[in-house]
């Protein structure tokens, strides 16, 4: 199970996620960016209430960052250390933004 929880001020939308982001809820994530990523020049992914993330997941964030890489920056925020491992396996600790 995924909650989003996104809040757009001006052009900046932060997301947050709580639950698992899996092959499961990562089209839940891709049809809500998808919806809301037009004008968005900063846009921050919030993984505080994150549990757990797969590779369908990855390549959610992976198409969110080419997107934004046109049109303004993007950041992962309150990343654990165990999503954090899985970025560095994956070689997404060079790609992203992480905070």
């Amino acid at each position: 199970m995924l909650n989003i929880n996104k809040k757009l001020e001006g052009e900046k939308l932060t997301i947050s996620l709580e639950g698992r982001l899996d092959t499961t809820t990562a089209p839940q994530l891709e049809t809500m960016l998808k919806e809301n990523i037009d004008g968005v020049t900063e846009l921050i992914i919030d993984f505080e209430q994150l549990e757990y993330i797969s590779s369908a997941g990855l390549r959610v964030l992976l198409s969110a960052q080419k997107t934004m890489s046109k049109q303004g920056t993007m950041k992962v925020i309150h990343v654990s250390d165990l999503i954090k491992e899985i970025f560095e396996v994956t070689g997404f600790i060079d790609i992203l933004t992480i905070e």
